[in-house]
């Protein structure tokens, strides 16, 4: 069956509804709330790496109540198991038959919270569903709910008891996004709030799912043009090329980043992509895939450098006219 299909001129008034939403609740992060609905639009994943207690969660809770859509919230621990995310089978004696039972990972928006305070065996378990929405156990595959979207939280400081994320697994994610502390007017207004906190009764849909599914298919008619097309080879070769770099921009990250970039100009009303569209996508699409040279780090942190030599390379590559 072929999917509705809502042309970029009309989808900005909804998208922007939908973003007006979420930012009754998430205050002053208008940039962030942006790009994590030009990930939903792209079909991707996004991984917030922060520090606790900045509004991941109520971001991620506020996106599926906007869209009407379930929410499942999934706490990653070291004793957490695969089954505990994906579902278990079990025998039922009055049927005399096995049955499967899903796990949390069956909703449409799913919050990975500390995804890296589990073991490297658990954190696999969401890579099928990550590429494919699929799930498979015991030889048996399921689908997910559609859409399907993963948002996973880190705290970048805190090290004791956590299993790194492979270089693999970041690939997986469409996007790294911090929230970061509000700006003192903004928190000034969270304190002054007579809503209880977590309180998100007053968020209503304002999107189903049918007309983001239908989204989603507008932005793959988004033009890119040959020349664009040019500009991104030619720039993650360059990365592939720089003395920064040890391990430049794969092959997946530059079609996620084609892909943001149609979602960008889609949800700013336009069927054609601009050499901007690219520029502002590079960062949150693509510093998180790169590993920098180790002759050049100077104390900061990988997502300090990560954003630093994406810009610096950005710079280098001639823009299309």
């Amino acid at each position: 069956m072929t999917t509705a299909t809502i042309p970029a001129a009309q989808a900005e008034g909804a998208l922007a509804r939908l973003e007006a939403n979420v930012e009754q609740i998430i205050r002053g992060k208008s940039e962030v709330v942006r790009l994590a609905i030009i990930g939903l639009l792209a079909h991707g994943h996004i991984l917030f790496e922060d520090v606790p207690g900045v509004g991941k969660t109520t971001l991620a809770h506020c996106i599926a109540r906007s869209l009407g859509l379930r929410f499942q919230r999934i706490q990653f621990t070291s004793d957490l198991m695969p089954s505990d995310i994906l579902g278990v089978t079990v025998y039922d004696p009055e049927k005399r038959e096995f049955e499967f039972r899903p796990g949390p990972i069956f909703a449409n928006v799913v919050l990975v919270d500390e995804i890296n305070r589990t073991t490297p065996k658990t954190q696999s378990a969401l890579l099928e569903a990550m590429n494919t929405a699929k799930v498979s156990i015991e030889k048996v595959t399921y689908d997910l709910p559609s859409p399907f979207f993963l948002i996973a939280t880190q705290n970048p400081v805190e090290v004791h008891g956590t299993f790194p994320l492979p270089q693999s697994q970041l690939d997986r994610f469409m996007m790294r996004l911090h929230l970061g502390y509000p700006e003192a007017d903004f928190e000034r207004e969270i304190l002054k709030s007579v809503r209880a906190p977590n309180d998100l009764s007053g968020v209503q849909p304002v999107l189903s799912g049918e007309e983001l599914a239908a989204m989603q298919a507008g932005v793959l008619q988004v033009r890119v043009d040959e020349g664009l097309i040019d500009y991104i080879v030619r720039f993650v070769g360059a990365t592939r090329q720089s003395e920064l770099l040890e391990v430049g921009v794969s092959t997946r990250g530059a079609l996620a980043l084609r892909r943001c970039a149609q979602a960008r100009a889609y949800s700013l009303g336009r069927d054609y992509c601009v050499p901007d569209d690219v520029k502002a996508m590079a960062v949150p699409v693509l510093a998180h895939r790169i590993t920098p040279s180790r002759r050049f780090l100077d104390g900061a942190d990988g997502v300090g450098h990560g954003r630093r030599h994406i810009e610096a390379i950005l710079e280098e590559v001639e823009v299309p006219i």
